[in-house]
């Protein structure tokens, strides 16, 4: 087991710089080796949204930045949960044959990559916070980095579902990730987490 988990941790990096290469491989992969493999992207996921939250409450303290973290992660956590049943039910029934397993590594691939990218966002959003220490600024950091991330993610979503099922329609893996940016949204208005 901890073999298994050191060379799966290993393969992170995959999901990083070739997220096709990493869904194609293990979209065969039975068992526990799966089930390790995507508690390990999804607790990448977890700390690189954290890190990313605690830096958007720098500004309050030591308490706002941990709430922040957790809203944060609470917020991407659940609108990634709230969508996932609707990726497999609608592929489904376009006539995709990507399995519930291959859609859930998909969208574990994807948003493990949106953490690590949220998490090289760090720097960007801790020096802005201290050089503009206004609401508006840091909010307008936030709307950007936060867009940027959800623009690269959808790129590295549409791919890895194209690795999964060549013939697959791109028009509605696109739409899914619509509609998870639009409940992350409404979360993150909800848990307050764009409140400066």
């Amino acid at each position: 087991m901890e073999s298994d988990l050191k060379q799966i941790s290993g393969e992170v990096g995959l999901a990083i710089r070739r997220p096709e290469a990493l869904v194609t491989f293990w979209q065969g992969v039975e068992g526990r080796r799966f089930n390790v493999m995507i508690a390990v992207l999804l607790a990448n996921a977890v700390f690189g949204t954290a890190a990313y939250g605690v830096t958007m409450q720098m500004h309050r303290g030591a308490v706002g930045m941990i709430e922040g973290g957790f809203w944060t992660t609470l917020s991407a956590g659940l609108a990634w949960a709230i969508a996932l049943p609707a990726l497999y039910i609608v592929n489904s029934a376009l006539g995709s044959k990507v399995s519930l397993r291959a859609c859930i590594l998909a969208a574990s691939v994807t948003v493990c990559f949106g953490a690590w990218a949220m998490l090289a966002s760090v720097p960007i959003n801790w020096f802005f916070t201290l050089a503009l220490p206004h609401a508006a600024a840091r909010w307008a950091i936030n709307v950007i980095v936060f867009s940027g991330v959800g623009i690269c993610m959808t790129d590295v979503f549409l791919r890895s579902l194209l690795a999964l099922d060549p013939e697959s329609s791109r028009e509605f893996g696109f739409v899914w990730v619509c509609l998870l940016a639009a409940i992350g949204t409404e979360l993150f208005v909800l848990f307050g987490v764009f409140n400066f």
